[in-house]
């Protein structure tokens, strides 16, 4: 860690994959994603020929690294295609490192605009999510 690393933290990990729409690739389709830990933060790419798309990860510099509080960055991406809006990702990102949405492996993720969202518990985030991924989800907790 250098001087220039000290406050940083990840808002959202880099991520890559494809969108598809029953099966097949989505072409041309604008993805938006927008994180917060206190304002938000807004950036988009386009999907490819073959569906795939890639953004970078989002980092920030913030004094609450270093303050006894809980880290909490929201993270969301939209879709759209065909005047049509897909949010294919929802979460609560609650670690501040780098990949954390996969356990430290990188995010490549595959997206099915006609799919269902699921749910799934990552380091204790949970993810709505319309993609899959290579992850181990959580152990589900008992409840009474």
């Amino acid at each position: 860690m250098t001087l220039f690393d000290a406050g940083k933290v990840c808002l959202f990990s880099k991520i890559s994959g494809v969108i598809t729409l029953d099966g097949k690739p989505v072409a041309n389709a604008k993805i938006t994603r927008t994180v917060n830990l206190n304002k938000d933060k807004v950036d988009h790419t386009y999907t490819d020929d073959k569906g795939y798309f890639e953004m970078p990860a989002v980092f920030q510099r913030t004094v609450t690294k270093f303050l006894p509080q809980e880290f909490v960055a929201k993270q969301e991406i939209v879709v759209r295609h065909l005047e049509k809006e897909y949010r294919i990702w929802s979460s609560v990102k609650r670690t501040p490192e780098e990949n954390s949405e996969a356990r430290g492996k990188d995010l490549v993720v595959e997206c099915e605009l006609n799919g269902e969202e699921t749910l799934i518990t990552v380091n204790n985030s949970p993810i709505f999510s319309l993609c899959k991924w290579n992850v181990e989800p959580d152990p589900k907790r008992k409840i009474f």
